[in-house]
């Protein structure tokens, strides 16, 4: 499933690296930013979270929740948490469901793994409709942040 923008963002409870719950109809009323990304310890994973640790005081500014995603276990993200000073939330999508809903998902990637999180991005407002989606298909490429932070301001 592809998502458009102006839809409806697709609900989700998922837990974080701390064990805790998080559902995403729960955050209505403030920005959120999703970031899809396949594995924890890889080398662009790890630049691209690290630069929006580096900037998460811009992101807070504007009152924006930044949510990490990927597959990894919960134990993982925690880890990498912890390794790379990340200061925002990562969530744990083991089961693959929500990577699916947000039609960011690999069936195949490499190393014959089924079922990696696409590097993917989506800013939702506080409605819960989508208003910027970004999937794509080469890992190895990152997110447009300039865009993604344009989306969030024009909410504001």
């Amino acid at each position: 499933m592809n998502i458009e923008i102006g839809q409806t963002a697709p609900d989700f409870i998922l837990y974080d690296s701390d064990k805790n719950k998080v559902t995403l109809s729960e955050l209505k009323g403030q920005p959120v930013l999703l970031l899809f990304f396949p594995l924890a310890f890889t080398s662009v994973c790890t630049k691209e979270l690290c630069s929006v640790r580096d900037n998460i005081g811009w992101y807070n500014s504007i009152n924006a929740k930044v949510f990490g995603i990927s597959v990894d276990a919960l134990q993982t993200l925690a880890k990498f948490k912890e390794d790379q000073q990340l200061n925002f939330t990562l969530l744990s999508d083991f089961n693959k469901e929500v990577s699916r809903a947000y039609g960011s998902i690999y069936e195949m990637f490499g190393f014959n793994m089924k079922g990696v999180s696409k590097r993917s991005a989506f800013v939702i407002d506080k409605d819960g409709i989508v208003r910027y989606a970004e999937v794509l298909e080469n890992a190895g490429e990152v997110p447009d942040f300039k865009k993604i932070q344009d989306c969030l301001k024009s909410l504001n």
